[in-house]
């Protein structure tokens, strides 16, 4: 009991830094364009990823029993994934860098299991269907929306801003700003929905992996009857409390904000005016509600960002800062591989030490 405490702890912490790590996902671009004073901004951010945190599970079962064996999975294996993904989102904060905390939380949870199972690949679920007929495992859930949504990103961001631009050019610069500057209030709303309905459910799924795993272990079987609340039988069923809990503490994170994440996405990267911020959000936003529909979890952090590029591109492709944007790939590239093997590291730390 005391171990899955710990769990729920380290749970909370990540939820909590993923919410101030990404808040600059849904605001940046409308801090930038300065539709909204950061503090707004934040305030708007919050309340759209609140409501989007309770819009649904499909995410959250993913996390929970699509990636990896959950039968294979015990408490220290939860403990550590959520470790690793914590020190590398606190690491990425303080560089300023953009990474992806959902990628993250993966890359532990597969070393994590690894190590557990005793370097037994079989563990981890690269391709397979669900009792429903659906597709999950890395390869489709993980890995092609790893490649793909950054691609769509980046093309659906030029696009969009290339109708926009053909659509609007005799209108003036001044009308332009004023009618987009409304609208981007939607598009940061939906933005924040999105990054709410994606993210918040991941730190649902894992802390379900956890109640399961301690169910499946009888490690609750002398709980008390009120807290038989903590017992779930099937991997896939996501309580109403996890729920509304993560989805208060990524809120609570988006409220605290991110401020060296957001001068990287909404300023360094490249200059925006409202209609280039309105393309950027609402092709992200669009991408992401798609993935969180399918349970997939996607990056938040690459689709926005490369959204940005697609736009900024379009505006002129030398506005781009493309010697930032190869930091930022840097960093997308290695999460994964080195949470990987922080989380395989830590499992066999804690066991050394005794845990």
């Amino acid at each position: 009991m005391t171990l899955f405490l710990l769990v729920l702890l380290a749970a909370l912490v990540f939820e909590y830094i993923n919410g101030f790590h990404d808040t600059a996902n849904a605001i940046a671009t409308v801090v930038s364009t300065k539709v909204l004073s950061p503090r707004s901004a934040i305030l708007w951010a919050a309340t759209w990823n609140l409501i989007g945190a309770l819009a649904g599970t499909a995410v959250a079962k993913t996390i929970s029993g699509g990636l990896v064996d959950a039968h294979a999975v015990n408490m220290l294996t939860v403990l550590s994934a959520l470790l690793s993904a914590i020190i590398w989102g606190l690491i990425t904060w303080w560089l300023g860098l953009p990474s992806s905390s959902s990628h993250a939380l993966i890359g532990g949870l597969c070393g994590a299991a690894l190590a557990t199972a005793e370097g037994n690949w079989s563990v981890l679920i690269w391709t397979g269907l669900d009792k429903h007929g659906a597709a999950i495992g890395l390869w489709p859930k993980v890995v092609l929306p790893m490649v793909s949504s950054p691609l769509l990103g980046f093309v659906g961001g030029a696009v969009l801003m290339g109708f926009l631009t053909l659509v609007l050019q005799k209108l003036t610069p001044r009308t332009v700003n004023l009618v987009f500057g409304k609208a981007q209030l939607l598009s940061a709303g939906f933005m924040g929905f999105g990054h709410g309905s994606n993210d918040a459910q991941k730190t649902m799924g894992i802390i379900t992996l956890a109640l399961f795993t301690g169910t499946a272990s009888g490690a609750f079987n002398h709980l008390p009857g009120w807290a038989s609340f903590l017992r779930v039988a099937e991997f896939k069923e996501i309580p109403l409390w996890v729920v509304l809990t993560c989805a208060l503490t990524m809120a609570a994170g988006t409220a605290a904000g991110g401020w060296r994440i957001i001068r990287t996405m909404g300023h360094k990267m490249v200059k925006m005016q409202p209609v280039h911020g309105f393309a950027a959000e609402t092709t992200a936003a669009i991408i992401i509600h798609t993935a969180s529909t399918y349970g997939v979890p996607v990056s938040t952090t690459h689709v926005i960002a490369t959204s940005i590029m697609g736009v900024g591109a379009m505006k002129r492709f030398n506005l781009v800062k493309w010697g930032l944007v190869g930091r930022i790939v840097w960093a997308w590239v290695l999460t994964l591989p080195l949470t990987g093997l922080l989380g395989y590291g830590l499992v066999r730390l804690l066991h050394a030490c005794g845990v």
